[in-house]
């Protein structure tokens, strides 16, 4: 069974750690309604994660990019579009919003995105690239851009 509650200082470890494609293949950004999940591994291939894109069916702004490691632990994921946020003391955050794992309450916890760390959230291409970015993707799997809307 995979402990799915990390200390801390685990999962900072784990949002920090270098990650690479597992494999070489090709993906499609997701159109409304798709979701695309894409794995991912340490450079020494120790650790397993999981890149999850997907949109909503409707709400065509509705978008999220998810990093996990230990296959279902959430370790950052960026909600565009939809509803706000309640964190457990009570703050509702807006949208756009990062979630970031916190001990105790796994992805329960939202931000506001960082604007040193993300510029333009109007586009999802640039805004998937920040995202691969802050979590040290550094050899992203191959995503073909597709139409973007």
């Amino acid at each position: 069974m995979t402990n799915v509650n990390l200390t801390q200082a685990e999962a900072d470890a784990l949002i920090a750690m270098e990650k690479h494609r597992s494999n070489e293949e090709r993906s499609d950004f997701p159109m409304a309604g798709e979701s695309v999940e894409l794995p991912l591994q340490s450079a020494d291939r120790r650790e397993q994660f999981l890149l999850d894109l997907s949109r909503g069916r409707i709400d065509l702004k509705k978008v999220k990019f998810q990093n996990r490691g230990r296959q279902v632990v959430v370790l950052a994921r960026l909600d565009l579009g939809g509803a706000p946020h309640r964190n457990p003391d009570g703050e509702e955050i807006p949208v756009p919003h990062l979630h970031l794992y916190r001990e105790g309450y796994g992805d329960k916890w939202a931000v506001p995105v960082p604007a040193d760390s993300f510029g333009n959230l109007g586009d999802l291409w640039a805004t998937l690239g920040d995202f691969m970015r802050f979590c040290n993707i550094t050899q992203p799997p191959h995503i073909e851009g597709g139409l973007f809307g």
